[in-house]
């Protein structure tokens, strides 16, 4: 006997008619499966027993909500399917009302919430490492107890913002970060204090390079050194562990960094101030201020809120060399306004005009020929300024230093701080001028007595050589007494072009007076005539026909330079610079020449190499029709002289060859 078959139509699978149904079909929804059979139990078993308190049925509806996928939003009770609900029979004894009555009681109860939000929590309760928030999810969440420092009066029922970092993690439970959700906020209130230009209070946390670390909302802000104060801050030390209030001024995001200005709060004062001072400010007028900053050539005056420059000129009647010898940083002085630009802005001040100018207190006994004390305060290239009494200076010249006549640099004389005496060459008290001399103290050197007997003409004397020119070299012998040596009187023997070739400034010379001008403070000098003039001899040795060897010392395209016995010189032609085989004789070579010409005047000598070899052109080179006429008796008279050499003038030429050359040694040097 077969079984009838089952005419009773299938029920759908539990887990079509469990399905939730939302109002938007979207990835974020999933199904709800209620098909484990204890909670389910159990929530029919309370709702039949009539024992469906708050609690459970909060605890059931959200563990039925949780079965979701892991990439669901929880789901809300408005959303779920209570006709599937019920056909599955743990839905009786509801109505339609009451239903509706359970979804607005506990729709407030369980809230959706988005990872990376910040919202706000509610505390529950509090142990020794964890502060217990509730934030209306199905869940509440720990934060520990370090985060909340900053609120030690903490207590059940507070509200705090809090960051959702994650809604479930690998244990189910909700983490929360109060440290996280405060840099949200604060970010979005500095933004905001940015946009609307609101002025907010920072906590000073330590000083830094070139200003200071502000904590503003929980973030770190900069405060540069230069947006503290409107004036110059040189101690930052003293603003830490302080509020201040400041202006956000500039948000980089990319670098977390954060920029902050005091100084904006405290500008919009002063414009006010300082529009009131400029509109009052006037020249001559006495005010005070506050030294704000200091420079070497003047100081910053702070008049309340407009600055004003003293120049270090107008900080005294006495010449200081910066202005911390008379004044320091924030020291309240008065000072007058000497000038004022209106169109720049500028104010030009002065301390120094407050008092009576030092001249109008000079002794009326102070003339022309005074002798005064004071003290170098400036030394020039041109002289040096001695201070009689503060604010009374007179220049003393150089050429008012020493008698000497050659100008030399004023610190050889003098140095700056040294108290000496002088005398009052021109004063002038409306121009408040004075020039001093030195040099005055003592007597002029060429109006002593024995001026005369002393440079006498012949008289030989030592001297330091100051100063080289192109016609000569003037010579010191003694402190104001100079003398001239021509360039032509410093060797009988070289032909000198400059004074360079022979000597150097500084070097002694001895000389002898060939003049003196006591009147014009003039002396001719001559170094030479120390010796008696060797041409003199030398008009006997090297007579016209004589032949010599001789060096070519140079060479050029008229002729050649000849080193002669005794340390001479002589020239010889180029056409005569030329050996029997027509041959260039170049410089350096040795060879003998023969005397074509001899003028002691001149100190001139003429040979010629050609003339040893060629007879002809002895008539060439023959003296110049000038001297023609009286060609026989100079013949007559160069061998006449010649027949007079005696041993006794060889010797004594040959004494004068080594004393010629020991001068060109010392030339040379």
């Amino acid at each position: 006997m077969t079984k009838p078959k089952d005419t009773k139509p299938k029920a759908k699978p539990e887990s079509d008619e469990l399905k939730p149904v939302a109002k938007k079909a979207s990835k974020a929804e999933v199904d709800i499966e209620l098909d484990e059979e204890d909670e389910l139990a159990e929530f029919k078993k309370a709702k039949k027993a009539e024992e469906l308190g708050e609690e459970q049925t909060a605890r059931i509806i959200s563990n039925v909500a949780d079965r979701r996928s892991s990439t669901s939003s929880p789901v809300s009770l408005e959303s779920f399917d209570w006709d599937a609900f019920d056909r599955k029979g743990f839905g009786e004894g509801y109505s339609q009302k009451d239903r509706e009555e359970l979804t607005n009681m506990y729709s407030g109860t369980v809230t959706s919430v988005n990872e990376s939000e910040v919202v706000e929590g509610i505390v529950v309760g509090i142990n020794e490492k964890d502060v217990i928030l509730n934030i209306g999810f199905k869940s509440d969440g720990l934060v520990p107890v370090a985060e909340f420092k900053d609120l030690p009066n903490l207590k059940i029922g507070d509200k705090v913002d809090l960051f959702i970092e994650e809604r479930e993690n690998a244990m189910g439970q909700l983490v929360l970060s109060r440290r996280k959700a405060k840099l949200v906020k604060g970010w979005e209130n500095i933004q905001k204090a940015f946009d609307e230009d609101l002025v907010i209070e920072g906590f000073v946390k330590r000083r830094t390079k070139g200003g200071l670390i502000v904590d503003v909302y929980g973030i770190e802000a900069f405060l540069p050194g230069s947006q503290i104060d409107v004036k110059p801050i040189r101690d930052f030390d003293i603003y830490v562990n302080k509020s201040i209030e400041v202006k956000v001024v500039k948000i980089n995001y990319s670098n977390d960094n954060v920029v902050v200005s005091h100084k904006v709060l405290i500008e919009k004062d002063l414009e006010q101030q300082k529009a009131v001072i400029l509109n009052n400010l006037e020249k001559g007028q006495v005010l005070e201020g506050v030294i704000k900053n200091m420079t070497n050539f003047g100081v910053f005056i702070d008049l309340g809120g407009v600055d004003g420059l003293l120049h270090i000129t107008d900080i005294s009647w006495g010449r200081i060399n910066h202005p911390d010898e008379l004044l320091k940083l924030d020291q309240v002085v008065k000072i007058v306004v000497l000038d004022f630009d209106e169109d720049k802005k500028r104010i030009s001040l002065g301390m120094k005009q407050l008092t009576a100018h030092p001249w109008d207190s000079l002794p009326a006994d102070i003339n022309v020929g005074s002798k005064v004390k004071g003290k170098i305060v400036n030394v020039a290239d041109y002289g040096a300024f001695l201070e009689i009494q503060p604010g009374v200076e007179g220049l003393i010249h150089v050429s008012e230093m020493s008698w000497s006549q050659h100008l030399r640099n004023p610190q050889d004389f003098i140095k700056v701080g040294e108290e000496l005496e002088a005398v009052v060459l021109t004063i002038d008290r409306d121009e408040r001028k004075m020039s001093l001399g030195i040099k005055q103290l003592t007597e002029d050197p060429w109006t002593r007595q024995d001026v005369m007997t002393k440079y006498a003409i012949n008289t030989k004397h030592k001297g330091v050589v100051r100063n080289l020119t192109n016609f000569g070299l003037f010579i010191e012998l003694e402190e104001g007494i100079d003398g001239l040596v021509h360039v032509s009187d410093l060797s009988w023997t070289r032909k000198i072009k400059h004074p360079s070739e022979f000597i150097k400034v500084g070097d002694p010379l001895d000389v002898v007076v060939l003049e003196l001008d006591a009147a014009n403070r003039r002396l001719a000098l001559s170094h030479k005539h120390l010796e008696e003039n060797p041409w003199d001899a030398f008009e006997s040795v090297f007579q016209v026909g004589t032949v010599h060897k001789c060096t070519v010392i140079s060479k050029t395209d008229k002729g050649g330079v000849l080193e002669l016995p005794y340390g001479i010189e002589g020239f010889c032609s180029a056409k005569n610079l030329v050996r029997e085989d027509e041959s260039k004789i170049e410089a350096g070579e040795a060879l003998d020449f023969k005397v074509i010409e001899f003028s002691k005047e001149d100190r001139r000598i003429a040979l010629s190499h050609k003339a040893i070899w060629s007879t002809e052109q002895e008539k060439v080179e023959a003296p110049a029709k000038k001297r023609a006429p009286s060609k026989g008796k100079a013949i007559d008279k160069i061998n006449k002289e010649a027949e007079k050499s005696t041993l006794g003038d060889i010797e004594a030429l040959s004494a004068l060859k080594d004393k010629m050359n020991a001068d060109k040694t010392k030339g040379s040097e």
